[in-house]
């Protein structure tokens, strides 16, 4: 179990400073491994084509002249968007490997304690801080718990249901022979009309769009008013709480 509760804050400091000799002055503590650094860079340039991408794909491309033989503009949006997703799918694995082999924090997007009483307590606390009905935020080595269950839910959940669904809808057009299909080929019996599938997994691309629209305002906003590296953190891996 992740104990990123703020009493754990000051003990976990004084222990990563005596592990690899930082300052317990700065108050810095190690929070995020190369690889989920790596990851997170390659996962949010992946996210950002596949948006692109998608949204032409679900709405069209504008109209290009001349003959429709000459031009491939939608092929390189397609190949682009199918690239995007096989970077996608091999990263979440790496990570989901990485949850088990990594330190603690490398768990917090794949866990959820939501039988703690307490932890839905610290997140309605959160809830009003982001609300600015209180003044006095709690600091965490990791996630707090309302990021925590968001980032569960609006981006774990929500990114397996998009590799999973564009699986299926890649290898309803590679063929029923197709490792695609063979694995995926499943989520036309839940939904047997491509279309449907078509339209869960675009709406699945506006879930994602909106948290990553709020997850760049909340860690610009923390960073700034609750006194605690955020952005920094995920190129250095460090994170200093600021007096």
């Amino acid at each position: 179990m992740i104990d990123s509760t703020p009493h754990a804050v000051a003990a976990e400091i004084a222990v990563d400073a005596a592990r690899t000799d930082r300052s317990v002055e700065r108050n810095v503590v190690y929070v995020y491994e190369a690889p989920v650094r790596l990851w997170h860079w390659i996962n949010a340039l992946a996210i950002l084509v596949l948006g692109l991408t998608g949204y032409f794909i679900g709405s069209a491309t504008p109209t290009v002249s001349g003959e429709a033989s000459d031009n491939f503009l939608f092929g390189y949006i397609r190949f682009a968007h199918f690239a995007a997703g096989y970077v996608l799918a091999v990263s979440f694995l790496l990570r989901v490997y990485w949850a088990f082999m990594g330190n603690p924090h490398a768990k917090q997007i794949f866990f959820v304690p939501v039988w703690r009483r307490s932890w839905w307590g610290e997140v309605l606390h959160e809830i009003r801080w982001y609300a600015f009905l209180i003044d006095q935020p709690k600091k965490y080595v990791g996630h707090n718990p309302l990021a925590q269950l968001t980032m569960f839910f609006m981006y774990t959940v929500t990114v397996l249901f998009m590799i999973v669904t564009g699986f299926a809808l890649y290898g309803e057009g590679a063929g029923h022979d197709s490792w695609q299909y063979k694995l995926f080929g499943w989520v036309f019996s839940i939904w047997p009309n491509s279309q449907d599938v078509h339209t869960w997994h675009h709406l699945g691309l506006w879930i994602i769009v909106t948290f990553a629209i709020v997850h760049i305002y909340v860690a610009i906003r923390e960073d700034i008013m609750s006194r605690q590296s955020i952005i920094s953190s995920m190129i250095s891996g460090e994170r200093e709480f600021r007096d």
